[in-house]
């Protein structure tokens, strides 16, 4: 067995463990900051802001907002941070300790309220530390590009416990490819990622299905609701995407006062602070009004997008995720008020879900099989979400030829 492949099988192991290790910091940092934020001891983000008062909801991600673009200013002017994507790509070197400070601040801002995804921090950070664990070690530039990826794929798997959806975001997100080499290494660093994160995050998902019979006619409704989830991804992709980031001299106070606009609007709608879990939450929960669910639906976006504006960094996915459930929300509640129909608010909540995060990640199989280990509902809704993935992709594709 040549050096090479052994090197490769350690690195593997190397960058699974190193994944794991960094889903598990930026957890537990993540818990910290919230706990400090809204100054409560147990229970979910959304319990320590529904119990906080009105001046600390709306002055905690203002202050969180400062101090996360005061270190963003320092950090700029210091050093360049790379973009992930360029640095996976060997446009750019990884900077390890540029990438390490930058994934530091988004768990800062995010975990003070901002409404942004957490997913990009352990995604940095594994690559990070995953590049300085195998970088004395003969492997060809194709290598470090896979085992490099399946470390941003891990970090993702190991944060929300989903090894699937942490494999399939490497392979078919970030290299575009179904070889059975990357695949493989994927498989194995995500699942070591989640197994050594587990002490942290206890294996428990961030979501709770609750006993419902539902049936198998569903899937009718699934692609149904393809149109919407069109729709509500592509414009979600154009708000989060529009305008350049704010100019350096205006990057604190810019920061601060997206902080500021989330606090204030969060003390009639404590779901909007956060990455969108609040908002996956009490959908499946059915614990939103329609009302709500249509405020939510049109601000998580707005606010995801003001703090992208402003200069911060964040990720996207559950954002998206939890844009995709506020339409779904709003379709079945308004179908049960206005037609009478009594329709699983749960279930069309996170099918919606899932096909806005087709639209928005390009990837129906895996916005499908995210969605579906962040609940873990009963085994044949995956084939539901994965209909209504589908057919909101297939959709976008059919507009693109028509287009051309």
């Amino acid at each position: 067995m040549s050096r090479r492949r052994v090197e490769f099988g350690c690195a593997i192991v190397v960058i699974g463990l190193l994944a794991g290790v960094a889903g598990a910091a930026t957890t537990l940092l993540l818990h910290a900051i919230e706990h400090l934020t809204y100054r409560y001891s147990f229970g979910s983000l959304l319990d320590g802001v529904e119990n906080s008062g009105d001046w600390r909801r709306a002055l905690g991600p203002m202050v969180g907002g400062a101090l996360a673009g005061t270190g963003w200013w320092l950090l700029r002017r210091r050093a360049g941070v790379p973009s992930l994507s360029a640095a996976l790509a060997g446009e750019q070197p990884v900077r390890r300790l540029a990438l390490t400070g930058d994934a530091a601040l988004q768990v800062l801002l995010v975990g003070s309220g901002a409404s942004l995804g957490r997913e990009g921090a352990p995604r940095q950070l594994a690559v990070a530390w995953g590049d300085l664990g195998t970088s004395r070690w003969a492997l060809t530039a194709a290598d470090r590009r896979i085992l490099l990826a399946c470390a941003a794929g891990a970090g993702l798997g190991a944060v929300y416990s989903v090894p699937l959806g942490g494999a399939l975001f490497a392979t078919r997100i970030l290299l575009g490819t179904w070889h059975p080499r990357a695949l493989g290494t994927a498989l194995i660093t995500s699942s070591l990622a989640v197994a050594v994160a587990a002490p942290v995050t206890h294996l428990q998902h961030p979501l709770t299905w609750p006993t419902a019979d539902l049936s198998p006619l569903f899937g009718l409704l699934a692609v149904a609701l393809a149109p919407l989830a069109v729709a509500v991804g592509w414009a979600f992709t154009r708000i989060t995407a529009a305008g350049p980031p704010a100019a350096a001299p205006t990057l604190i106070p810019a920061i601060a006062a997206a902080g500021l606009l989330t606090g204030v609007c969060s003390i009639w709608l404590p779901e909007l602070p956060g990455n969108g879990r609040s908002v996956l939450e009490v959908s499946v929960d059915s614990g939103l009004t329609l009302g709500a669910a249509a405020a939510i639906l049109v601000l998580k976006p707005l606010l995801s997008a003001a703090f992208l504006r402003a200069g911060a960094v964040g990720g996207l996915l559950t954002p998206a995720l939890a844009t995709g459930a506020a339409a779904g929300s709003v379709v079945a509640l308004a179908l049960d008020a206005w037609a009478g129909l009594t329709l699983p608010v749960p279930a069309v909540s996170l099918t919606c879900a899932a096909g806005v995060l087709a639209i928005t990640q390009r990837s129906p199989l895996f916005a499908a099989l995210f969605v579906w280990e962040l609940a873990r509902p009963p085994v044949w809704l995956l084939a539901v979400f994965a209909l209504a993935a589908f057919a909101a992709h297939g959709l976008t594709r059919l507009r693109r030829v028509t287009a051309s």
